[in-house]
C-alpha cells in the first residue's frame, strides 16, 4: 500500500504561480495529477513516467504547468504558472504500478487526498 500527501496549495492571483508537492510512502511508476473542480467531474492534468524522461499534459495547461519527479526523494511535483481563474480546483495526485503514462483516473490505484488551489481574478 502507498500513501500519497499533496501539499503547495493556497490561494493566488490571476497570472501568479505554485508548486504542488506529491509525496509518496514507497516506490511508484508512474505519477500522474488530476483536479476537480465544484461540480465537475475530475479531470486529468499532467502524467510522466518512471524514470521522468516522458510527460504529457492536458491541453488546458501545456505550456503553463510542468510535472517533474525525485525518485530518490519518492516525490513529485506540480510547477503551475500563468495561472487563471478556471484553474481553481482540488488537486490530487495518483500513481500507478505500470511505467507507462496514464490518462485516465481508472489508469491510477493510489491516490491523495488532494490539496486545494484557488486563483483569483
Amino acid at each position: 500500500q502507498v500513501q500519497l500527501v499533496e501539499s503547495g496549495g493556497g490561494l493566488v492571483q490571476a497570472g501568479g504561480s505554485l508548486r504542488l508537492t506529491c509525496t509518496a510512502s514507497g516506490r511508484t511508476f508512474s505519477m500522474g495529477w488530476f483536479r476537480q473542480a465544484p461540480r465537475k467531474e475530475r479531470e486529468f492534468v499532467a502524467t510522466i513516467d518512471w524514470n521522468g524522461v516522458n510527460t504529457d499534459y492536458a491541453d488546458s495547461v501545456k505550456g503553463r504547468f510542468i510535472i517533474s519527479r525525485d525518485n530518490a526523494e519518492d516525490t513529485a511535483f506540480l510547477e503551475m504558472n500563468s495561472l487563471k481563474p478556471e484553474d481553481t480546483a482540488v488537486y490530487f495526485c495518483a500513481a500507478r504500478l505500470e511505467a507507462g503514462l496514464g490518462y485516465q483516473t481508472k489508469d491510477y490505484l493510489y491516490w491523495g487526498q488532494g490539496t486545494q488551489v484557488t486563483v483569483s481574478s
